[in-house]
């Protein structure tokens, strides 16, 4: 019997790779079956079923027949779990027996790998782990595919066992993650939860902007590329943090006199020394002379003819300010990814950072198509309306801080925008489009990525939108976007907003939304995730009047989105909904 395993820690991959290769393997015409490892307990029927209370009843074994299938199932009742052996003894013959799991047992495998979960490989000290598929590149002594490399992986299987001769072409280390598939969902999913949307892109995509060194007080509104270590430390020397006045140690209840030394200290003064038992007069910054440790409020003291006086206690350390009580030097004080905004600005320059690595900023494209739009400013026929998708979409891409660069407006002519992808993909990283994404006459870009080889229409379970065309073209990501305008924006701030934040090197941006009472009524059906256009007010979520998704006008009205998940509900005014502000999506 020909095994392989398919093995990896949780979250690698592994259920996603398996599915793909019994696909792929049995779409070459080789009989394949598989076997699955659960690590705690499962069921396979449901109560109240009958086969369920026969096994509830105390069976052994329960055979399930129809006359689509059949399923033996054996209770161990507190039994020794048998071995891979004893499972694949009860198999029909098959050409290749898949085995999810059992990484322990010595039959080959392959290993699936995710960066991003941040578990150690199993492949380094284990031989049977005969190749690994990862969506890094990785250095190691054995083939190394890329993980959504479905063809290679499985022509390595088929090679393995003996039933194909060596591929034509040799594995190699894992190529740049963006590739003409990227965007392929799993065999036999057609309909796609927004979640299982959003971890699609979070997995698949990566940073695609290169990096420069440019100096500091030219990095807002940028990202960086690398940590940032402070060169000094914050404060550099200690300080007092109040005006008043410095000496050495604490003071106990009662009155204190001392004699006050000439001159003072302030910000940016070289510190001298006070002698013990004699206080100097010190201002807010000013870095403490030596033998001053502890500083006093000018308002609690009188100091006359050179005499301070005040009364105790005072605690040692009061009003001042350690070294380095900030930031040290050397230490990391923004990480790759951070975007940098005043606050950081600020923190850099204290640190002393002259200079940081910054990523270039992403080149995003805005292209509208269709025979029926107009520019703003020209003349409309009859049935022609003014593009509003590009003039929204580009302020949307600059909002998100990224290069927005307008491509224009492209006819419903396939050569015509043909042509204009390719001058796009030559000068940007992302493209956005809006029109012609769906599967008619006219839609062409869904039609010219299909010819591409790189067309996947997501039909995402949301409202407003549902069709999300994504592709490459000459590899460059294109975001196909509804030509509705309120669907082209819901979908930008869902899912190309964190999308082209990870194309950026942001890393993927979670909006920030909130709970609060609801101010309208509403049944909502199950099945879809909903965003309806809402503001706050008195405390309360509003939403538009109406839900329909060609009136612009709602999008300026609101204030950001209320979220309803999937599940059926019958709001009523005081239930809790979650409200995401449109700043949420820019910040």
């Amino acid at each position: 019997m020909r095994v392989y395993g398919v093995v990896g820690w949780k979250n690698a991959g592994k259920t996603g790779l398996m599915e793909r290769l019994v696909a792929e393997i049995t779409g070459r015409g080789f009989t394949v079956s598989t076997v699955k490892h659960a690590h705690h307990t499962f069921d396979v029927d449901h109560p109240g079923k009958d086969s369920h209370r026969h096994r509830i009843a105390g069976a052994l074994e329960v055979l399930l027949a129809s006359g689509a299938r059949f399923a033996l199932m054996h209770e161990l009742r507190g039994a020794e779990e048998p071995p891979l052996e004893a499972h694949l003894a009860r198999l029909s013959p098959v050409d290749l027996v898949l085995i999810e799991g059992y990484k322990r047992d010595g039959h080959p495998k392959v290993e699936a790998h995710r960066a991003e979960t941040g578990n150690p490989l199993i492949a380094p000290d284990d031989p049977t782990v005969r190749a690994v598929a990862s969506d890094v590149a990785l250095e190691m002594d054995r083939p190394v595919f890329d993980l959504n490399d479905t063809r290679a992986i499985a022509d390595f299987i088929l090679h393995e066992v003996g039933l194909i001769a060596a591929p034509t072409a040799p594995a190699t280390t894992a190529p740049p993650p963006l590739r003409n598939d990227c965007f392929a969902l799993p065999p036999g999913v057609y309909w796609t939860p927004v979640d299982d949307a959003l971890d699609l892109l979070r997995a698949r995509l990566h940073a695609v902007t290169e990096a420069e060194i440019r100096p500091a007080p030219d990095a807002g509104g940028r990202i960086l590329a690398e940590d940032v270590t402070a060169i000094r430390a914050n404060p550099p020397l200690p300080n007092t943090a109040v005006d008043g006045y410095g000496f050495a140690g604490g003071r106990g209840e009662g009155l204190h006199e001392m004699p006050l030394v000439p001159g003072r200290a302030a910000a940016g003064d070289r510190p001298g020394a006070v002698p013990a038992g004699q206080a100097i007069r010190v201002l807010t910054g000013a870095a403490l002379p030596e033998g001053v440790d502890t500083v006093i409020l000018q308002e609690d003291v009188t100091a006359e003819g050179g005499v301070l006086r005040f009364h105790g206690p005072v605690k040692q350390g009061a009003n001042t300010r350690k070294a380095g009580e900030d930031v040290q030097a050397g230490e990391v004080i923004l990480a790759a990814g951070t975007r940098i905004g005043p606050a950081e600005l600020a923190l850099l320059a204290a640190a002393g950072v002259a200079e940081v690595s910054l990523r270039e900023r992403l080149k995003v494209g805005v292209i509208s198509t269709g025979d029926e739009l107009v520019e703003m400013g020209e003349a409309a026929r009859d049935g022609q309306i003014y593009d509003a998708n590009r003039p929204m979409l580009l302020q949307l891409v600059a909002d998100f801080g990224h290069e927005a660069v307008d491509l224009g407006r492209v006819a419903d002519d396939s050569a015509a925008l043909r042509a204009r992808l390719d001058a796009a993909a030559a000068q940007v990283d992302v493209i956005l489009t809006s029109g012609g994404a769906s599967a008619g006459d006219e839609d062409h870009v869904s039609a010219l990525l299909t010819e591409a080889g790189a067309m996947q229409l997501w039909r995402i379970a949301v409202k407003p939108g549902r069709p999300l065309a994504l592709g490459m073209w000459q590899g460059v990501p294109v975001f196909g976007l509804p030509g509705n305008p309120v669907a082209a924006m819901v979908c930008s701030l869902i899912f190309a907003r964190p999308a082209m934040a990870l194309l950026a090197g942001h890393g993927w941006q979670e909006p920030q939304g909130f709970d609060v009472p609801a101010a309208f009524d509403k049944r909502k059906k199950a099945g879809r995730r909903e965003y309806l256009r809402a503001r706050m007010r008195n405390g309360r979520a509003e939403v538009f009047a109406s839900e329909g998704s060609g009136r612009i006008s709602g999008l300026s009205w609101a204030e950001g989105l209320v979220e309803l998940d999937e599940a059926a509900r019958d709001i009523k005014p005081g239930d809790t909904v979650r409200f995401i502000p449109y700043g949420s999506f820019t910040s």
